[in-house]
């Protein structure tokens, strides 16, 4: 008997990573709530309806940038993350700027780290990309840790590249090339 299409574009023993959607709009902007102290100082996801219809927006009709979410098989498809590529550039770069976030219920299980694994090999597989970076605030050590254990290297650091939670923060540049990945 034929199997079911998936659900996902790729998936792993554990969990599964899928486009945004304009419907995923109560259960993400739940998460973000529940997870604010987890998330502040590093980033600020959208936690109101309206937030999340223009975030989703951008990410789903700007063909610069692409969202997943990362989905926990074994909880019934809830999301458990998000990993976003953006300032995608075709033509001889070939690159994306990787952002991402786990949610309270789900981060120290390991899910997250599969679910990079499997936007990083779509991003190399289907979309043809050659290059991702991540920048990272450097005492964000969580965020740095699954940056290191998927692969990234670090290249380099940037003073004062961002403009998060009220002033301009340094971030670690950290990288991997369709080359590199295991």
């Amino acid at each position: 008997m034929p199997q079911p299409p998936s659900r996902y574009l790729a998936e792993g023993p554990r969990v599964g990573i899928r486009h945004f959607t304009h419907e995923d709009a109560s259960e993400f902007t739940a998460r973000a709530r529940e997870s604010k102290e987890l998330h502040h100082p590093w980033l600020f996801p959208p936690d109101s309806d309206a937030a999340y219809a223009a975030y989703a927006g951008r990410l789903i009709e700007d063909p610069a940038k692409a969202g997943f979410l990362v989905c926990a098989k074994d909880d019934g498809g809830m999301i458990a993350g998000f990993v976003n590529i953006n300032n995608i550039v075709e033509g001889a770069f070939q690159s994306g700027a990787l952002g991402y976030g786990a949610f309270a219920h789900a981060a120290g299980r390991g899910l997250m780290r599969q679910g990079l694994d499997l936007v990083v090999g779509h991003a190399f597989g289907p979309m043809r990309l050659h290059r991702l970076e991540i920048n990272v605030q450097p005492a964000n050590a969580a965020s740095i840790a699954l940056a290191r254990a998927c692969g990234f290297r670090l290249e380099g650091f940037s003073p004062k590249m961002l403009f998060v939670d009220g002033a301009w923060r340094d971030h670690e540049r950290w990288a991997i090339t369709a080359e590199m990945q295991t």
